[in-house]
């Protein structure tokens, strides 16, 4: 067979999720199996036969079959894979269409529609497709209804507000158009949209979560629709529309095959597709809840803009986070995404670790001064304000009042801070209080240059007076060459002609994190043009204490935002559970607005998260060390990893769980700024809640959540003297539990000792009882399905 006579072999996006429950003797098989097909379909080791029509084949993977859909020419689409025995029944339950809303080719299984859905039971002979868990049936409903009383009331259909016009109209496949309409449960909806094609699945679950059908239209189903009239018979078409889920290269299957985690870089969703591919008139926004891939809508927009470069051997694309181990995955992923070539062109580097370049590139490093955190800012305040016996202020707020409003808006004069806007600062000041603050500002940053250190927010501000003056002078000679017609600069003035701002593009990823004086340096370093600045984020997942308004800053998003509201990570029970964590609050949209999560849902399915409480510390961790015993016992049973982390409020809690696991025989290691030490990717990984932001594990344990740890007890004396800050810093301890919860793939245990944080729903005494058996779920919290808070909706 010659090069061109290769077949490719893709991925249907369903079949990826069943692919990854199989064993690995059955994937390893499937590996092998892809090679000797894309060589030669017929060869008889491939025992390659047809099924259905003149689409649908199979083919031999060990003691499986393929189920293969040929789209034309040499090109096919694994479908699903069965054991041999399933493969040749009802084949007509397999339907594949082209929809006449979205053009997208669509393979389904309808019989396991039917069957997980409960409206059509199989038949004796068949072997059952996967069910969902079943919903308990009442005691007089099993026997029969009741012949004296009068006959039950039917159960209202879960979309009976909407016809079958209209679900055709938003895209649902055509095969399940009226099975839908007959879903009374949200158990059997979860159930028929698991074997649905992908926008089916979307649409019917945005419906089942409330929202109304112009909503969908606009959100889930105009982003992918076709240009009118879509042709049904044409399948070469159907192939390449975005809506169409399979893998955009055979070898992707590969990956799939390879690594759990690395669907990201296959399946990018239509509207994720459409904000990477945009061109914004200025700086741009997306917004998201955890597991929305926000993170990889940024890194396909980093290889977007690269795609346009003109070639060259510069760097003119910044990727950039604010922490160290969040830039590192970063480079990892684009190098994976890309390869060296692509990673060749982009800057990815941590904020902090940019500015202090620049600093000492300008010459201001040389003084060689040591660089302190913030917690350490803080406590030479309180040490200064101690010494002059200053009592009016204090020390958390006069920090923050110097970061946020005198370095992040480059404040250098007294009458410079009586006009600085103080968005988000809460507290109100007069004039005279600006004087008195100015005056212990001059006070502290003396005292900090005679010790020899300065802040990472001093840094920033510094590297961003530098780029600010580059900025001012590339615009003075811009000015000058227009008022002359052209370049025409005096000799001493040429250097100014060679000036260019640092980059042409800066991606931002977590920017919710990124603090005033870092948002001023990010503007300096780029022209105010098309595509210059693409950031994302979510404000509910802030953990650091930034608050900013980006509009003040010079960065201008208004009409150039667009929200991500389906997980790819998070089960929806587990979701459910974690939305409950946040409260009542209300959010910013790092612009003086607000944002939310209303709409924020998930498609993936998993038990339902345990909430537990102990009597003591110690007997809380022997009750996390047998569940973590068991789910690795399983997992080697199953001859499988599973990813397991421990996130607890404070530090010292980190070793002593550690030493516990590993007293247990469980390997363990501390997650620190730089994620978990190298060797240890498999370890148990420990650390408190700030340290898994970005990160990802299929079983997640959120320990010492109690009643003056989260938050910390300290937070409650600023109720009365400053009820903003008291509410920012509630915000800001939720957050860190959501944060923690939403790294859970898979399962998600929540736990305490003595009495359970405020932020925790409330817990009868059968839950207290459950903690003496960690492996029981009596009187665990359900997550939920359905219904988020009535604040997110």
């Amino acid at each position: 067979m010659s090069m061109q006579d290769k077949a490719t072999l893709r991925l249907l996006d369903k079949a990826d999720k069943e692919i990854r429950k199989l064993p690995r003797n059955v994937k390893g098989a499937l590996y092998d199996f892809q090679y000797k097909f894309r060589e030669n379909p017929t060869n008889p080791t491939n025992g390659f036969k047809q099924l259905k029509g003149e689409r649908l084949f199979s083919a031999r993977v060990g003691e499986y079959r393929a189920i293969l859909f040929h789209a034309g020419n040499q090109d096919y689409i694994l479908v699903a894979l069965r054991p041999r025995g399933q493969v040749y029944e009802h084949l007509e339950r397999y339907r594949f269409d082209i929809n006449q809303v979205t053009g997208a080719l669509e393979i389904f299984d309808v019989v396991a529609s039917e069957e997980a859905t409960g409206t059509e039971p199989p038949a004796p002979e068949q072997v059952p497709a996967p069910q969902p868990e079943a919903e308990p049936v009442p005691a007089e409903a099993a026997s029969g209804p009741d012949q004296t009383g009068p006959a039950p009331e039917s159960p209202r259909p879960l979309l009976a507000d909407y016809t079958e016009d209209q679900l055709r109209e938003l895209g649902v496949a055509d095969g399940l158009v009226s099975l839908a309409l007959t879903i009374t449960t949200e158990s059997r909806l979860l159930g028929l949209v698991e074997y649905a094609p992908r926008h089916t699945e979307e649409v019917l679950l945005a419906l089942a979560d409330g929202r109304g059908f112009d909503e969908v239209m606009e959100e889930v189903t105009r982003p992918v629709a076709a240009p009118e009239p879509v042709d049904t018979t044409d399948y070469d078409t159907a192939f390449t529309r975005p809506a169409t889920r399979v893998t955009t290269y055979d070898t992707d299957l590969q990956q799939v095959l390879e690594d759990d985690f690395a669907a990201w870089k296959v399946f990018l969703h239509p509207t994720q597709r459409r904000l990477v591919n945009r061109r914004y008139k200025g700086p741009a926004r997306v917004s998201g809840g955890p597991g929305t891939g926000k993170t990889i809508v940024a890194l396909h927009r980093v290889k977007h803009l690269v795609d346009r470069l003109g070639p060259g051997y510069t760097k003119p694309v910044l990727l950039t986070t604010f922490n160290k181990n969040l830039a590192a995955d970063l480079r990892r992923r684009l190098l994976d995404l890309g390869g060296q070539q692509l990673l060749d062109r982009v800057d990815v580097v941590n904020i902090d670790q940019l500015a202090s370049r620049i600093v000492s590139e300008s010459g201001q490093g040389r003084q060689r001064r040591r660089t302190i955190n913030d917690q350490q800012a803080a406590r030479e305040w309180q040490d200064m304000l101690t010494e002059l016996d200053e009592r009016t202020w204090d020390a958390d707020f006069l920090n923050a009042e110097w970061s946020q409003v005198i370095l992040g808006q480059s404040v250098r004069t007294r009458a410079e801070y009586f006009r600085a806007r103080r968005a988000g600062r809460g507290q109100r000041v007069s004039r005279a209080q600006r004087a008195d603050i100015w005056q212990l500002v001059e006070r502290f940053t003396m005292r900090l240059e005679e010790r020899g250190v300065w802040t990472f927010r001093q840094v920033a501000e510094a590297a961003a007076r530098v780029e600010g003056d580059r900025a001012a002078k590339i615009a003075a000679n811009r000015e000058r060459e227009a008022n002359a017609g052209g370049q025409m600069l005096h000799h001493q003035d040429q250097s100014f002609a060679n000036l260019r701002f640092r980059y042409e593009h800066v991606v931002v990823d977590e920017a919710q994190d990124l603090n005033p004086a870092h948002w001023t340096l990010l503007r300096a370093m780029v022209d105010h043009t098309d595509n210059d600045i693409f950031l994302v984020g979510d404000t509910h997942q802030r953990i650091y204490g930034n608050q900013v308004s980006l509009g003040s800053l010079g960065i201008n998003i208004v009409g150039r935002s667009a929200r991500l509201t389906l997980s790819y990570r998070t089960t929806r029970e587990i979701l459910g559970s974690a939305l409950g964590l946040l409260g009542e609050e209300t959010w910013d949209d790092l612009d003086e607005g607000t944002d939310t999560l209303r709409g924020y849902r998930s498609v993936l399915r998993g038990p339902r998260p345990f909430f537990h409480g102990a009597d003591t510390w110690a007997a809380e961790i022997d009750a996390l060390v047998t569940r973590i015993g068991a789910i690795r016992e399983q997992a080697r049973a199953e001859g499988k990893f599973a990813s397991v982390a421990v996130a607890v409020p404070v530090r010292d809690m980190v070793g002593e769980v550690e030493r516990e696991l590993v007293r247990a025989g469980i390997s363990a290691a501390t997650l620190g700024p730089e994620g978990p030490p190298s060797g240890h990717e498999e370890s148990v990984h420990v650390g408190t809640l700030h340290r898994y932001k970005g990160l990802e594990y299929q079983h997640m344990i959120v320990a010492g959540v109690t009643d003056g740890l989260v938050p910390n007890a300290n937070v409650d004396r600023y109720e009365d003297s400053d009820p903003a800050r008291y509410r920012r810093e509630l915000q800001m301890a939720r957050s860190l539990l959501f944060v923690a919860a939403t790294r859970a793939r898979d399962s998600l245990v929540v736990s305490w000792h003595g009495e359970p944080s405020r932020f925790l729903p409330k817990q009868d005494a059968q839950a207290r009882k459950s903690a003496q058996d960690p492996e029981s779920e009596e009187g665990f919290e359900d997550g939920g399905l359905f219904k988020p808070p009535n604040a997110l909706l």
